[in-house]
Parts: C-alpha cells; structure tokens; sequence
C-alpha cells in the first residue's frame, strides 16, 4: 500500500471506522457490519483483543477494504502491525523513529499531533497524512479550519469528537479524512450484538457525506 494508493483510497471513502474491542469476535462483527455499510477503511487499535490475529482475518474476509493497524505506540508494535499486514498505520502521537520505519517499508503512517509545531514536525519527517488528536478539545471545525491558511499544504484527519452530524463540516474546512470510533460502535450496541444498528449507522455517515 504505497502513500500514492492509500491518499486515492482517502478520497474516495473519506470516513475511517476505529475499531477498539476487548473481545476479537466482537471486532470482527463491528468490522463487517461497517464493510456491509459501505465503508472501506477500517482501524484496528494495537490495545484491542488479539489485534494481530483480527487484522489477519479481516485482510482474508475483507478484500474490498483496507485494515490498518492504531494506537501504535512505538518501533516494536508498528513492525508488529507491519508483519501482520496492516495496510495503514496511525499513531497517537509523534515519533519520528516510526515514521522513518513506515517510509522506508513505504507504508502510509498517520502520526497524531495537535499543534502546529507537532503536524509540521510529523509532516516534515515524512508522515503521510496528520492525525489530529483529540480534535473536539481544542475547538473541533474551528480548529481544522483555523490550521488551513498556513498548513492548508499538509492533509489533516481529524479524530476524538468526529460525529456522524459534524464529520461533513471537517471535510467541508479542508480535512481530507475524518475517524470515527465511539459514534459507529456505541457500547449498548455492542454489548447488545446488535450489528444491524452499526451497518445503518455506517450507511448513514456515508449518505451524510455524498
């Protein structure tokens, strides 16, 4: 998946459904009933059940879609997630090690930062897009749209407050993506095994978003 391929996939799907589960079989259920939604870009954070296996089987059942590998915290787990074949690869913060691993195994890397000393040292270092984390705390739209003028060079996804009704306005601000987690996978869903309820809730963000 070169950085190329990957910045084609983001636009054309936009959304990226972040999957975080204590049990694997559940991550499994969440990330087909988002694919039966439409979606085709789906996170698996590195702190769920059995990350490694889940991201195995969902590149087996999934072809259409691209599973990632999250919540990546340092060299070790990101070469992990890359033998296991994450397609993707996003991490809560800046480290400039991982990116260099990710650039030179020309895998996309999503590092988060917050300022914009951090995205401009993330994008400098050759980060292929920046996570912007947690958005909602520092403003949410007005943030992202506030970042345009002198970082309007360097693509922005935002995540941690991204809903289903505000994910249409950070696209309309200049992000080019936007990760959704707690909004498509509420717990009483989950809890309740009621797949049917996160495929229209996928639907849903994607109707909003055409």
């Amino acid at each position: 998946m070169s950085n190329q391929d990957w910045s084609l996939k983001l636009t054309q799907h936009r959304a990226i459904a972040v999957i975080r589960t204590p049990k694997m079989m559940w991550g499994e259920k969440m990330a087909l009933a988002v694919a039966d939604g439409g979606m085709r870009l789906i996170e698996i954070t590195w702190n769920s059940d059995r990350p490694e296996e889940l991201i195995t089987q969902l590149r087996s059942n999934l072809p259409n879609c691209l599973i990632g590998a999250g919540t990546l915290f340092n060299a070790k787990q990101l070469k992990d997630a890359i033998a296991v074949g994450a397609q993707f690869l996003f991490s809560p913060h800046t480290d400039i090690e991982m990116i260099k691993i990710a650039v030179s195994q020309d895998i996309p890397i999503i590092p988060g930062a917050l300022t914009p000393t951090e995205i401009v040292t993330a994008w400098s270092h050759g980060a292929s897009c920046v996570k912007v984390f947690p958005v909602q705390a520092v403003g949410g739209v007005g943030y992202i749209k506030s970042l345009q003028a002198p970082l309007g060079h360097i693509p922005l996804i935002p995540t941690g407050g991204v809903t289903i009704e505000n994910a249409k306005d950070f696209l309309q601000v200049g992000a080019v993506g936007v990760g959704l987690s707690g909004e498509l996978f509420p717990k009483k869903w989950i809890l309740a095994e009621n797949w049917q309820a996160i495929t229209q809730q996928a639907k849903n963000l994607i109707y909003r978003l055409n």
